[in-house]
């Protein structure tokens, strides 16, 4: 019997939905999501919050140009497999408001990448759960609460409430207007960067380094390192209403004046 040759596969962007399975695909070489080829789609959320439930990807989070009921996901994909099966899927839950974001990518060997951008209605709320990949958001005056799995957190040019929690990864926060942010990183540096005075800060690292800064202002501040430094370079009153706490178990605290 004569053996047949195996066939070497390439997986592009798929269609919307689906995935490509096949039982001897055959591939080499390192995915790069960054050269895969776009494809978008859009879906109706029912009210003023949209929760992302995604793994396996990275997460860009932008504000629409206007307001409305439709957000426009954009997604990217590229890899192989050997063995398996690989692809991605997006669907709006019934509950009109969880937007469900998947990659599989699985066999005897494997590489993939998927990176999602997400264009939200202004007015409307985020929260993010991913379980493994990154997340960054820009522009936002509405409150964000993130959650990363195993992935760095990055937001900029906020207003509104900030909840960020990362379990292994930094969190990096600059150029933001919030009156309330909270961040904790399990395994990962925290910076914050506040452009108006805030009226709670709370950050948390169990292993990194901590740097907030603040205008200048009198401020509350309570900020222990168990092995670290600690530096506060801002005026302290322990009866100011912006209050700042910085706990970390492993890791320098440096908080400092802007101006």
């Amino acid at each position: 019997m004569v053996a047949r040759a195996s066939r070497v596969v390439r997986i592009p962007a798929l269609v919307a939905g689906t995935l490509i399975a096949g039982a001897t695909l055959t591939g080499c070489g390192t995915a790069d999501v960054d050269d895969a080829t776009p494809e978008s789609k859009s879906f109706t959320i029912g009210g003023r919050e949209l929760v992302v439930d995604s793994d396996n990807s990275r997460i860009e989070l932008v504000p629409a140009a206007g307001e409305g009921k439709e957000i426009k996901v954009t997604r990217w994909f590229d890899g192989w497999t050997i063995g398996g099966s690989a692809g991605t899927t997006w669907e709006m839950k019934e509950d009109g408001k969880t937007l469900r974001l998947r990659m599989k990518c699985d066999g005897i060997s494997a590489d993939c990448e998927a990176k999602h951008r997400i264009e939200v209605p202004r007015g409307v709320t985020v929260t993010v759960d991913d379980t493994n990949g990154s997340v960054s958001a820009r522009g936002f005056e509405t409150g964000m609460k993130v959650t990363s799995t195993n992935g760095a957190i990055d937001v900029r040019g906020s207003k509104g409430p900030l909840e960020l929690r990362s379990t292994n990864g930094g969190i990096d926060v600059r150029d933001v207007a919030s009156r309330s942010v909270s961040a904790t990183s399990t395994n990962g540096a925290v910076r914050l960067g506040l452009t108006s005075v805030p009226e709670t800060v709370t950050t948390r690292t169990t292993n990194g380094a901590i740097r907030i800064d603040l205008p200048r202002a009198p401020y509350k501040v309570d900020a222990d390192s168990q092995n670290g430094k600690v530096s506060v370079d801002v005026p302290r009153d322990s009866a100011a209403r912006p209050a700042v706490a910085a706990r970390s178990n492993n890791g320098a605290i440096d908080v400092r004046s802007t101006g």
